[in-house]
């Protein structure tokens, strides 16, 4: 009689711890993690006139944490990302970076998306101690190093895409260029580079344009340059204005004075809105946007295809330099919180002795002097080809 009961309560048992094991494999790695949520905070224009950048950083941030928490968390915590959308406006990015300090209590921030708003923060970072890794492209934003300790980006600088730019024209034997910028924090870092590294490049400004962000027409600049004996026409913008100078181009027919964007055109929703007028448009881009075009032993191929894949079946759109910006900020403050827990100055000291951390913008190697990482070489000089990008021969 006792052992009858007994054996009816070890098959209860045995049943109800079946049922236990097979209800935790159904729920999610990320739900049974049991540590406090590591807290990542982010900023991005996912609204307003740099939207084209940041609603495809706030969509590989968010698919990245996903990931990371189906598969368990960083050592036993979930990720929490806490965004916030500064609708491509200094003062909006400002009060939330200071909300993100403050009030979340984040150790990290990632973002914001573009130069003007990150150099309006990179104060708060400094005076809060909270390491900020920029999506964003100037050059000033981490530099000088010496006031920026807590700051670092992901983007090629400024310098860089010039550098890269030139040696592609001093190869085709251009020499005499009009450039045409965009009155922001993007196309002042830009036009300051253009000019400082002529002369180191050999090469000669002859026209200096410069235009506003909300212009709707940029064909007086685009005619000053065509009349100045300029051989190739830089632009440097993002948002409709690197459309608009594009369509310009095309319609005052100065095909044989060749088109150089900068690395703010590499979307391919640009190639979209421009159409036809794009074909033969030059431009140095990371190597993210041309993934399938390296060789497959490229050190960067297989990080560049697993997001091409993951963000294009999630999202139903190609992958861009921006969203890029997000997956080698968000991946390095991982890492970062992998490596030395939610301690924001452990946080800093890691990001600045990264070495051979290979992004979808490069290979980067951090340093007390390089919060940056990058170089020129971790661009490829692209073309625009029949809608899609080519690598520049």
């Amino acid at each position: 009689m006792v052992g009858g009961r007994l054996a009816q309560c070890v098959g209860r048992w045995s049943r109800i711890v079946l049922w236990v094991c097979v209800l935790a494999l159904m729920v999610p790695a990320g739900v049974l993690a049991g540590g406090e949520p590591y807290k990542i905070g982010a900023v991005f224009s996912v609204t307003g006139g740099a939207s084209f950048l940041g609603e495809p950083e706030k969509r590989t941030a968010e698919m990245i944490v996903e990931q990371v928490n189906a598969q368990g968390g960083i050592n036993g915590h979930p990720v929490e990302l806490i965004l916030y959308d500064d609708e491509t406006d200094a003062t909006k990015c400002n009060l939330a970076v200071k909300k993100l300090i403050k009030r979340d209590k984040v150790p990290v921030i990632i973002g914001p998306t573009t130069s003007g708003n990150s150099l309006a923060v990179v104060g708060l970072a400094e005076d809060f101690k909270i390491p900020l890794i920029s999506c964003a492209a100037s050059y000033k934003i981490v530099e000088p190093v010496e006031s920026r300790r807590w700051v670092f980006k992901v983007a090629g600088s400024d310098k860089h895409v010039v550098g890269k730019m030139y040696d592609y024209m001093k190869a085709k034997g251009i020499s005499r260029i009009g450039i045409m910028t965009v009155s922001d924090g993007f196309g002042a870092s830009g036009r300051e580079e253009l000019l400082r590294l002529a002369q180191e490049y050999g090469i000669t400004v002859v026209a200096d344009e410069r235009y506003g962000p909300k212009d709707t027409d940029l064909t007086a600049q685009l005619t000053k340059i065509r009349e100045s004996g300029a051989q190739a026409v830089v632009n440097w913008s993002v948002g409709p204005t690197a459309v608009l100078a594009v369509k310009g181009w095309r319609d005052l027919k100065m095909e044989g004075m060749p088109l150089f964007q900068s690395h703010g055109f590499g979307s391919k929703k640009y190639l979209e809105l421009s159409g036809d007028a794009a074909e033969g448009v030059l431009l140095p881009l990371a190597r993210v946007n041309v993934g399938p075009l390296l060789p497959d032993d490229h050190p960067q191929k297989k990080v560049i295809m697993e997001y091409k894949q993951a963000y294009e079946a999630k999202y139903q759109e190609p992958i861009s330099s921006f969203g890029g910006h997000a997956w080698d900020s968000m991946h390095l403050a991982l890492a970062a919180l992998k490596a030395v827990g939610p301690d924001p100055a452990k946080i800093r000291d890691f990001l600045e002795n990264t070495k051979n951390f290979v992004g979808q913008h490069g290979i980067f190697n951090f340093s007390p002097q390089d919060h940056n990482g990058l170089s020129k070489d971790d661009l490829e000089m692209v073309v625009v080809k029949k809608g899609d990008w080519a690598l520049a021969q």
